[in-house]
């Protein structure tokens, strides 16, 4: 009989009292133990199982789970005796800022100082009896959400050197989504005062500490050293790209198979590796994500379980916000194309906006993009990696995306696309022109805005629309020319009873064009010169099937004729 599947436990213990469907990540322990590094950097994308594996490894080492054999027998590790007798035996000092998600720096900053209170109550036990001074039980009780910025990047280290003296052994760290804050102080504006203080923190607890044994820190990006780890030199950062732990976090094929034999579903194996497979860490092809694989055994159906978990927020602006190149490139994705980008895994997130490979670095890390090849050129020593959307669930993560970019500004843009596909000009005028005047500066970068940029962020943005809700009807292409003169898109219909569609825009030079329809007459002769409908009609589409539209743009005004 198939075992129950528990959707979102993330502690280890209630997985293995339950016996809900659980697959056997424990070897992880061994690799990691015999590793020997310091301290350990581990990024990968959300829902991955970082928190499971984090909470295994306290309950594997705490000396509060002191023979819990219960909790691994028959697993990989049980197997192992040397391991058994570890079992238990060191002090863990394990903690999360996966909840800290305030929106100013001095709410963050509370938030964290208050994760480390909770921290300290947990072993208030300290203060009995005569093991520390009063000076330090004074101290200890000053650990609050307003302690000093001197008092908080010490706190983790003084709480080691407790336990150390009250065990007599140095303590193992683990940090759960260390920079889950970053993310939200990018966004929000406050990154350099929240990065000078975690730095101090990081730098207290994880370089400058005596009393640690090892740790273990866990995210999705791997943030600059030169943000938050500056004098880490005994770091050892694992990433997406990185071969070791590779099959350590995710499912792999023969793991995913194994469990859809387990719940009689065998016959769906095809489907479910073109929905969730796809992810690649270091040298290992055909991981799945854990948090859809676990909720279609639960509900028997597709669907974005993974991508629909959490806000895309900074994907989405990101890729709003990005150039003309960015916007291109994701046209390239969202065909099935591929990519071929210089990666920085070191993400600087106040480059994003300036630094188009920190963008692809950070939807490589995110698991939004996957690395099918890599090439190194032997004269530079440059990387270059090929990249994909990882499989049909991100795919159609992003099409829902783009679709509510339109969607969300009530912009008359389905409308749009039906006067589009019916050949009303009038109504193609109108809904246009309504589109226009809702998302121009939606499409605009918010730190540098730009009137010139508007038209061509916009015809971009614009595309990929196009791309989402005709991609299944039209095959459609647009050039690549560079700066915003002349574009056109061609919609070649898949069904032989469907019109072609040719589109030139072009923004007006008042110079040249007296106004919108010497403009639109311009396109149109473009379409002409360019002989852009002979490339349909090679492909047997006759010519009175092929229609043309040129659209010329003023500032937020538009015309189409």
């Amino acid at each position: 009989m198939a075992r129950t599947v528990g959707i979102g436990l993330q502690d280890f213990e209630k997985v293995r009292k339950r016996n809900v469907f659980y697959v056997d990540k424990t070897k992880f322990i061994q690799e990691w133990w015999e590793s020997q590094d310091d301290v350990t950097l581990i990024t990968r994308p959300r829902r991955f199982g970082k928190t499971l594996t984090m909470s295994m490894l306290e309950q594997f080492f705490s000396v509060d789970y002191q023979n819990r054999s219960d909790l691994f027998e028959g697993l990989y590790i049980w197997q192992k005796e040397e391991y058994r007798r570890l079992q238990g035996t060191y002090p863990v000092i394990f903690l999360s800022f996966a909840n800290v998600k305030e929106t100013s720096f001095s709410e963050t900053r509370k938030k964290l100082c208050k994760t480390i209170q909770l921290l300290y109550r947990k072993y208030s036990f300290l203060l009995e009896g005569d093991l520390l001074s009063e000076s330090e039980k004074e101290e200890f009780l000053k650990v609050s959400p307003d302690m000093e910025d001197y008092a908080a990047s010490l706190s983790l280290q003084q709480l080691s050197n407790y336990l150390y003296r009250y065990y007599g052994k140095n303590v193992l760290i683990l940090l759960d989504e260390y920079d889950t804050p970053m993310q939200e102080a990018y966004v929000n504006g406050f990154w350099n005062e929240l990065s000078s203080f975690t730095r101090n923190l990081f730098n207290a607890t994880f370089k400058g500490n005596p009393y640690l044994e090892r740790a273990i820190m866990t995210g999705i990006t791997r943030i600059s050293k030169e943000s938050i780890f500056s004098d880490l030199n005994n770091l050892k950062a694992i990433t997406v790209t990185s071969e070791k732990y590779a099959d350590c976090f995710g499912f792999t094929e023969a793991e995913v198979f194994s469990a859809l034999d387990e719940y009689g579903l065998s016959d769906k194996k095809p489907e479910v590796k073109a929905w969730y497979d796809g992810f690649v860490f270091g040298n290992k092809a055909d991981i799945y994500n854990p948090w859809s694989i676990i909720n279609y055994l639960a509900e028997h159906k597709l669907g974005a379980y993974w991508a629909n978990t959490s806000s895309n927020s900074l994907v989405g602006k990101l890729l709003r916000e990005g150039s003309k190149n960015i916007k291109q490139d994701f046209e390239i994705l969202l065909k099935g194309g591929c990519l071929k980008k210089v990666i920085d895994e070191q993400i600087v997130y106040n480059q994003l906006h300036a630094k188009e490979s920190a963008i692809w670095s950070l939807l490589l890390a995110g698991g939004y993009l996957k690395a099918v090849q890599t090439e190194q050129i032997a004269s530079t020593g440059t990387v270059y990696y090929y990249l994909e959307l990882t499989n049909k669930e991100v795919r159609s993560m992003f099409c829902n995306m783009i679709h509510e970019w339109f969607a969300d500004y009530d912009s008359g843009y389905n409308d749009f696309v039906k006067a589009l596909l019916q050949n009303d000009l009038k109504a193609m005028n109108v809904y246009m022109n309504r589109v226009a005047m809702a998302t121009f500066s939606f499409f605009d970068s918010g730190s540098r805005p730009s009137a010139e940029s508007e038209p061509e962020r916009f015809y971009h943005g614009f595309v990929l629309g196009l791309l989402v809700d005709l991609g299944e009807r039209y095959v459609i292409t647009s050039n690549r020319e560079s700066g915003f003169g002349r574009y056109d898109v061609m919609l070649e219909p898949k069904n032989p009873a469907d019109d072609a569609i040719i589109l030139e825009f072009k923004v007006r030079d008042a110079q040249e064009e007296p106004d919108l329809n010497a403009t639109v007459q311009s396109a149109l002769q473009q379409i002409e010169e360019k002989k852009y409908a002979e490339a349909l009609i090679s492909r047997g589409i006759p010519p009175e099937k092929i229609r043309r539209y040129g659209f010329a743009f003023q500032g937020k005004k538009i015309l189409i004729g």
